[in-house]
């Protein structure tokens, strides 16, 4: 029997799943995967190599060549490829286009689930992205779905991307939102669905702390036992 603990937070684009890992993976001493970001690096990769975001026989031959490498430091995680730091890189809006696309791709997620399931084997740790209970790790031990309203998702990052320095669309960040939900949810591979056994979180009336605080009340109720 193991003794460690994984936990599964899955949901759409903008529901506030990778700010709530990172805190809830802080308040825990958990390992934190940032698995969004491992897609957002082998997009930005593309980008840069000039790789057809729908050639997925392409994508992997580019995958295999990098190492990803995820580094957790007090002001979030840092991104390495290849040992150089590109953690703003992926976080520009052409990347953010392109990562529907490059993670639709069958052997490019199974090569991604691969690698995310070989870090969470190694200590308890806290996964986010849109298949991580159904699919990635389906045994976790705590697995939640984070959801919100397509207005309040895309004020959100709207917010985060302001706070940044980055441009930002309100209108346009709700058409990509509710467009990258219809994409996640209607993939032929791993689509975005919420597992039989997850427990659902609404987070549209709520703050961050609040839900940081109801998924670490789930995760004692299995380690006290």
């Amino acid at each position: 029997m193991k003794n460690r603990i994984n936990i599964a937070i899955d949901g759409p684009a903008g529901a506030g799943k990778s700010t709530v890992a990172k805190m809830v993976a802080e308040q825990l001493s958990f390992l934190y995967i940032d698995t969004g970001a491992m897609y957002r690096t082998l997009a930005y990769a593309a980008l840069k190599n000039q790789v057809d975001g729908n050639d997925g026989a392409a994508l992997k031959e580019l995958l295999d060549q990098m190492k990803i490498q995820l580094v957790n430091e007090k002001e979030g995680t840092k991104v390495l490829l290849n040992d150089q730091d590109i953690t703003m890189d992926i976080r520009t809006a052409e990347v953010n286009k392109q990562v529907p696309l490059v993670a639709s791709h069958e052997a490019v997620r199974l090569e991604m689930v691969e690698r995310q399931r070989v870090l969470a084997n190694e200590d308890n740790s806290i996964l986010d992205g849109r298949d991580i209970g159904t699919h990635v790790l389906p045994d976790a031990e705590v697995k939640v779905f984070l959801t919100a309203s397509v207005d309040v998702r895309a004020e959100r990052r709207h917010e985060e991307q302001l706070k940044k320095g980055m441009l930002s669309d309100l209108e346009e960040l709700k058409k990509e939102i509710a467009k990258r939900d219809e994409l996640d949810s209607t993939r032929a591979v791993a689509p975005l669905r919420k597992a039989d056994d997850a427990i659902e979180i609404d987070t549209t009336s709520l703050t961050i702390p609040e839900v940081v605080s109801a998924i670490i009340d789930l995760v004692k109720k299995p380690v006290s036992r």
